[in-house]
């Protein structure tokens, strides 16, 4: 992957972020939450967002911040930071809709309000995954059912699984994130 498809050289991540995290042994599951807001301090709210969730699963590693143009919806909107969290979410095993409805409640907590679809926020979290899980339900789908569509998720993803394949399609990350033209930029900002 180049750079400019958003992966910055090797040495760059900095405090752990954006490194590939070892594999999980056992009964551990990983789940990955991706992370995006283009209002108000979107990395503070992207910390309070790690730290909430570590009240709750470890949080096993943190992507690099990415920056990039908004996506779908109103034209004109500031450009979003884009993150991926891991999370040990073997407690959530079964219960992947508990976990959804943990991350929508971090989301009020932080002050999101949904106006209009693909609009600006403060804060967006999105399942992404939960190990191998596939649930197709009314409320959750899991994996995410545009995941291998989005450049600003799969760019963070491959920071912490380099290694990552799609559980329905098996398609690796890496292999979906090539096919994509929109260019992401890795952010200077910390969380």
């Amino acid at each position: 992957m180049s750079p400019e498809r958003g992966a910055a050289p090797a040495g760059e991540a900095g405090a752990g972020h954006g490194q590939a995290l070892p594999r999980l042994g056992g009964g551990n599951v990983r789940a990955y939450v991706a992370l995006g807001a283009n209002l108000g301090e979107p990395a503070a709210q992207f910390g309070r967002a790690a730290r909430a969730l570590a009240a709750l699963a470890p949080v096993l590693g943190r992507s690099r911040l990415y920056s990039g143009p908004a996506v779908g919806g109103p034209s004109g909107q500031p450009p979003y930071l884009n993150a991926v969290l891991a999370l040990d979410a073997s407690a959530f095993v079964g219960r992947e809709a508990d976990l959804l409805a943990v991350l929508l409640g971090i989301e009020h907590d932080l002050g999101r309000v949904r106006r209009e679809r693909w609009g600006p926020r403060v804060i967006d979290l999105d399942l992404l995954s939960v190990g191998g899980s596939v649930v197709q339900g009314p409320v959750l789908r899991l994996p995410h059912p545009r995941l291998e569509e989005r450049a600003f998720v799969l760019a963070p993803l491959l920071d912490l699984d380099p290694e990552w394949r799609h559980p329905l399609s098996g398609r690796r990350a890496a292999d979906a994130l090539a096919k994509l033209p929109i260019t992401l930029a890795p952010s200077a900002a910390a969380w």
